[in-house]
């Protein structure tokens, strides 16, 4: 993302179900560029979602190299292509929970800041 209010993105974390249905739609057509319309038509996901989803994963997904026809092109990425269906599924999982910590921890540093902003306060009040 290229927001200057959002420095980090969470491209995992809420996302799992998504990810792993357009895995599934990959390993049902192996060896097959699929245009991120086909994608949403078959997991019924807009082709904004699935364009984003597909961009903001490059460690699963890779965009082909563009025909003559414009149509952007994406495959599963050669590492994941090989794994079982239980071992891609672990893998997004992981990555989901690593981004549900980082968040935890976001969210206990500004309560700790917080905590300290009063306690150097409530001195002053008393």
């Amino acid at each position: 993302m290229n927001s200057a209010f959002a420095p980090w993105t969470f491209r995992f974390r809420g996302s799992t179900a998504r990810i792993l249905a357009i895995v599934a739609c990959f390993r049902a057509e192996p060896n097959v560029g699929l245009a991120p319309g086909h994608i949403g038509r078959q997991i019924g996901l807009s082709l904004y979602d699935t364009v984003r989803i597909l961009d903001r994963t490059p460690e699963l997904f890779v965009k082909l190299p563009g025909r003559r026809d414009g149509i952007t092109r994406y495959r599963l990425a050669s590492s994941v292509a090989v794994r079982e269906a239980a071992d891609i599924e672990a893998l997004v999982q992981r990555h989901a929970r690593r981004e549900s910590w980082l968040f935890y921890a976001f969210v206990a540093m500004a309560a700790l800041v917080l905590v300290v902003a009063t306690m150097a306060i409530a001195p002053a009040l008393f």
